[in-house]
């Protein structure tokens, strides 16, 4: 996709949808508000001919899906990832509404790709999931029946983005730093998980939450990408430091 708009720069992310009917209510939803980067994660079944009649004309997003194995691969290159949950977490980040998570959305989208990530049917998001993004966003439906199709919370999600583009709710940020993108930041929690069990400070056996609280810490921070390499040149520096006193 060479959209240069800012909702050509948005990601819908399904993570392991089981129905293919829902994938293609989202093709749909997404294409009636002018998004068309479809990802899905380990589909049950993809192509499908149940997900090209439920997409009702939006085939072409449908044939432009990216399938990826894992999560971490469909965020890949984004520099911001908003997750749709409907339960409340521990060690959560601060979460939004759909149309403040929208206007988020949109501003990171000024510096690089975005992606906004919709769990499984039955299940919704893993903690572990949850986790790889950087803002939970919940949809304020009726606590006594809180359940939403997924196309449904789909085209929610997509009219949102719309109308904050075409109401320029957002201003792209002129000169902002440049943030670390998905995998960079994934780099970064690899590294200082590897140093803090050298270090003794982490039991690998025994790892409790200690990671998770730390993902936390640092999502609060956005972290830019000079930050990240400044952080890993400090991890860095402490392996040295120990291999010169040996």
């Amino acid at each position: 996709m060479n959209d240069p708009s800012p909702l050509g720069r948005v990601r819908v992310v399904l993570a392991r949808p089981s129905h293919p009917g829902n994938i293609g209510a989202a093709a749909r939803a997404m294409k009636t508000m002018g998004l068309a980067r479809l990802w899905l994660v380990a589909p049950a079944a993809f192509p499908d001919p149940v997900a090209e009649a439920r997409a009702s004309g939006a085939g072409d997003v449908l044939a432009g899906a990216t399938v990826a194995a894992t999560l971490p691969e469909a965020l890949a290159g984004t520099v911001f990832a908003a997750a749709l949950t409907a339960r409340r977490r521990d060690l959560s980040l601060p979460r939004l509404g759909p149309r403040a998570a929208a206007a988020e959305l949109l501003e990171w989208s000024a510096r690089g790709e975005v992606a906004l990530v919709f769990g499984n049917e039955a299940s919704g998001l893993t903690n572990e999931e949850l986790g790889l993004c950087a803002r939970p966003v919940t949809i304020p439906a009726n606590p006594g029946y809180a359940s939403l199709n997924l196309g449904a919370a789909v085209q929610l999600m997509c009219y949102e983005l719309r109308m904050a583009v075409t109401g320029e709710t957002f201003r792209a940020a002129a000169g902002a730093p440049t943030p670390a993108a998905h995998d960079e930041i994934e780099g970064f929690f690899a590294h200082l998980e590897s140093a803090i069990i050298a270090s003794g400070f982490l039991d690998p056996a025994k790892p409790r939450r200690l990671m998770a609280k730390l993902r936390r810490l640092f999502g609060r921070a956005r972290l830019e990408k000079e930050e990240v390499a400044i952080l890993r040149g400090i991890l860095a520096s402490f392996d040295t430091g120990k291999n010169k006193q040996n």
